[in-house]
């Protein structure tokens, strides 16, 4: 079994507010888990700042391969978004012995 986290550090466009913010993040986060129900996403940094955002996406699987194709595809989809600038993208893989 491996577990592949990817943590995606995000620029939002012209946002002036938490609200604002909102708006798009959870629309994100939405299209992220219908397009692969496979994955869990959810926003786990910068929460205070209106224009930018943390998102972590985790999945499980029973191939290494499997579990890295499912994060490219996820930071594929964050990263062509035109409102939004991906910073930084951070993965892990964690297999049964760690």
């Amino acid at each position: 079994m491996y577990v592949g986290a990817l943590t995606l550090d995000i620029l939002l466009g012209d946002v002036r507010s938490l609200k604002q913010k909102r708006s798009v993040v959870r629309p994100l986060l939405a299209e992220v888990q219908r397009r692969y129900p496979s994955v869990a996403a959810a926003e786990t940094g910068h929460l205070d700042l209106h224009r930018r955002a943390e998102i972590g996406i985790a999945v499980v699987s029973a191939s290494a391969g499997n579990c890295q194709e499912m994060l490219d595809a996820c930071e594929r989809l964050v990263a062509f978004r035109p409102e939004i600038e991906l910073l930084s993208a951070r993965r892990r893989l964690y297999n049964e012995e760690e």
